[in-house]
């Protein structure tokens, strides 16, 4: 059998920042990845039907897009629709790549506010992970934020904030509160190589020119030149383990249907917090009849998302939004932590973004207002470049009852089990997102919306998948130690948004990938150490 130092599974964020580093440290890698190698010349940016190809072949869902290398999930029992992609560069290549950190506060909400669990590691220690990611990423941003401690700036310069946003940072002058310039994962000039952003203001359907960050064009040649193998179209179905209680690799199955085992020394799971769930449930075994590291019972639950809401802002003068990035113009921290008083804990991101080209406009809106019939064209005229929207990213609690489970009878196109997600709203979150949605009004009145609409709660945001394999210092409370080893089996290291004990209220990629390469260094360090099957 063919074996190799470090198998990781999965070759998006995490994934990528870990191969790059094992190979430069010198291990043998090998990384097996279900997806492809993306097309550049296939994303619809530049084509005037690219907001309808979004809606299908581009769309963030699995189920919508339905590919060969996708797995469905079950989401019916799921107030949110999960969302990810399949392929070199994972989900990053969709996403917005707003790129916030966590704040201080995020680490101690347990001690702060008596919710949710503190992490095993705070802010001070994970910042310079922050820096080397934003540097390996090219970051655009403004340094001095007063919402963060102080700390290198970003590699870049901001990307433009717009007329919209001028205009909303403005009346948040006028009325106090917190706005910052966005830090973006979009270059801001030419930086290694890359093309500084084209304004498509298509960013969630690919970045032909390679401006937005995604690790396919910013770890993956490097890591593949280092001797890093990818294996694109192989499908893992299962984690190896002997019965001492150690991982000897994986089983996979590639595109013509060949079933392999590939040996390993240490396996990283890299596959998203729905993903790595779903594997660990599909590795029982007598020695782990529950699921491989899953002597807790935890691993599947305290599924979190990021409940989301969006109010959206009128304007008689054009603002042109939807031109430039997608990820955020401007940032709020305003109402992120916690005021007793509002009736509920913790906090929200805003987030000001754009909203969307002629076919957004003609379609009905997030909020539901219809645009058929007579009042069609006007409404086109008043949304169309005269619109911005606060997206509100909402601090998500720990449920237990929130989980990734194995879905009875549903399988991907290789016949393995397929996941179904089971995820509520909670009362604290619903209140936290109406009080958000007030105060996000009032911010856009104040910049002179003559009209606003607002969606409560967007079905279709389940990018940040958070907290299925939770880190901790106890095996009887969490599934993995600080560097997300699993307790269980200490060969085996969790790298993606499964091992978050809460999730904070910002994008989540930043501090995936910072804590993937602390992780990763941590392995390189202690690689003397590392207890293996060999």
């Amino acid at each position: 059998m063919e074996h190799t130092e470090v198998l990781i599974v999965g070759a998006g964020a995490s994934g990528g920042v870990a191969a790059g580093r094992l190979a430069e440290a010198g291990f043998r890698v090998v990384c097996l990845e279900q997806g492809h190698w993306p097309d550049k010349g296939s994303y619809p940016a530049g084509r005037p039907t690219y907001e309808l190809e979004a809606r299908r072949r581009w769309s963030g869902s699995p189920n919508v897009r339905g590919l060969a290398e996708d797995y469905p999930v079950e989401d019916s029992c799921s107030d949110v629709a999960a969302l990810m992609y399949a392929g070199v560069g994972g989900s990053m290549i969709l996403y917005a790549a707003d790129w916030p950190r966590l704040l201080p506060s995020d680490f101690r909400t347990r001690t702060l506010d008596g919710v949710g669990d503190d992490w095993p590691l705070n802010y001070a220690e994970l910042a310079p992970f922050y820096e080397r990611t934003d540097r390996a990423f090219g970051v655009a941003g403004l340094g001095g934020n007063p919402a963060l401690p102080d700390g290198a700036d970003p590699p870049l310069p901001p990307l433009p904030i717009g007329a919209g946003g001028l205009r909303v940072a403005r009346a948040h002058d006028r009325l106090g509160w917190h706005w910052w310039p966005a830090p973006n994962a979009v270059l801001s000039a030419p930086y290694r190589g890359r093309n500084v952003c084209a304004q498509y203001g298509s960013c969630m359907q690919g970045c032909p020119e390679g401006a937005k960050a995604s690790t396919d064009v910013t770890h993956w040649p490097e890591a593949i030149a280092a001797g890093a193998q990818l294996r694109t179209g192989a499908r893992v179905s299962r984690i190896l383990a002997n019965p001492a209680g150690l991982a000897t690799g994986a089983e996979y199955v590639d595109t013509d249907g060949r079933w392999h085992n590939i040996g390993a020394d240490v396996v990283l799971l890299a596959a998203n917090a729905i993903g790595t769930a779903r594997l660990l449930l599909n590795s029982a075994s007598p020695r782990f009849p529950d699921g491989l590291g899953n002597s807790s019972g935890l691993v599947g639950k305290r599924l979190m998302v990021h409940p989301f809401a969006n109010v959206l802002g009128y304007f008689d003068d054009r603002v042109d939004s939807y031109v430039g990035h997608v990820g955020a113009k401007i940032v709020s921290y305003e109402f992120y932590e916690t005021d007793t008083s509002r009736g509920f804990t913790r906090g929200a991101k805003w987030s000001l973004a754009p909203t969307g080209g002629p076919l957004t406009s003609a379609l009905p809106t997030r909020a539901g207002t219809s645009t058929w019939g007579p009042g069609h064209h006007a409404q086109v005229r008043a949304h169309l470049g005269r619109t911005v929207s606060w997206a509100i990213f909402g601090e998500d609690l720990p449920d237990e009852d929130n989980r990734v489970e194995i879905a009875p009878g549903l399988t991907d196109s290789s016949g393995i089990p397929a996941p179904r997600i089971r995820y509520r709203v909670g009362e604290n979150s619903r209140a936290l997102l109406d009080f958000n949605i007030a105060r996000a009004t009032e911010s856009l009145v104040e910049a002179g919306a003559y009209r606003t609409e607002y969606e409560s709660l967007m079905r279709y945001s389940g990018w940040h998948l958070l907290g299925t394999a939770r880190m901790g210092t106890e095996p009887a409370t969490s599934v993995t130690d600080p560097y997300g080893r699993l307790h269980d089996v200490p060969n085996v290291c969790v790298l993606d948004g499964s091992v978050f004990p809460t999730s904070g209220a910002v994008n989540p990629t930043s501090t995936i990938v910072a804590l993937a390469l602390r992780a990763t260094e941590q392995l390189i360090a202690n690689r003397r150490d590392q207890r293996t099957a060999a």
